[in-house]
């Protein structure tokens, strides 16, 4: 099947399974691509290396940057996280807590993982600062607010896919961000 339908989701499918099935680094190439029924070719046109089956490419910060400049004028910078953070896991993850689920724990199992993990959040960090400077936020404050921001998304994300009750992410995002502003030094 050359040009397979959805190969791109294929591969993913198949790695996360392996992935969860034998480990992260018991995994290899060959193993997903004849898993998914592609080839090792059709894997490295849509991925450059297996760490990018979970991290993907650059596009996350981006379209990030994106939704703080679009967010409406006047709102405060925690309201804009609020309305970006319950965009994000509308448009993206509210319907795949399971593979949220799965590919965190794939995450939380890796050394090397959680490091490409640390730097894709400083990456995500690094863009937001960059909006609310675009927004005209200090760069003291826009550091504070990407900060604060990113670390209410890690930690909502990390709850809601390890919890299989109904909550949507959107409760446990702003659960988290009263527990952030109900914190005193």
């Amino acid at each position: 099947m050359r040009w397979a339908p959805d190969a791109r989701g294929r591969l993913q499918g198949a790695a996360l399974e392996l992935f969860s099935e034998q480990g992260y680094s018991a995994t290899t190439v060959p193993q997903i691509t004849a898993r998914a029924g592609l080839t090792t070719r059709t894997f490295f046109r849509y991925f450059a290396d297996k760490r990018e089956v979970i991290f993907g490419g650059d596009e996350i910060p981006r379209r990030a940057a994106r939704l703080i400049a679009e967010a409406p004028e006047g709102l405060e910078p925690m309201d804009v996280i609020r309305l970006v953070l319950h965009r994000v896991a509308t448009e993206q993850f509210e319907e795949h807590r399971k593979q949220t689920a799965m590919v965190r724990a794939i995450i939380h199992s890796n050394d090397s993982l959680r490091d490409r993990d640390a730097r894709k959040r400083d990456d995500l960090v690094r863009a937001a600062r960059a909006a609310f400077i675009a927004r005209g936020e200090a760069p003291l404050r826009a550091t504070v607010v990407a900060e604060l921001g990113i670390l209410v998304f890690q930690v909502a994300l990390d709850q809601w896919a390890v919890n299989d009750e109904a909550r949507s992410m959107t409760g446990v995002i702003d659960d988290v961000m009263t527990m952030v502003a109900g914190v005193s030094p």
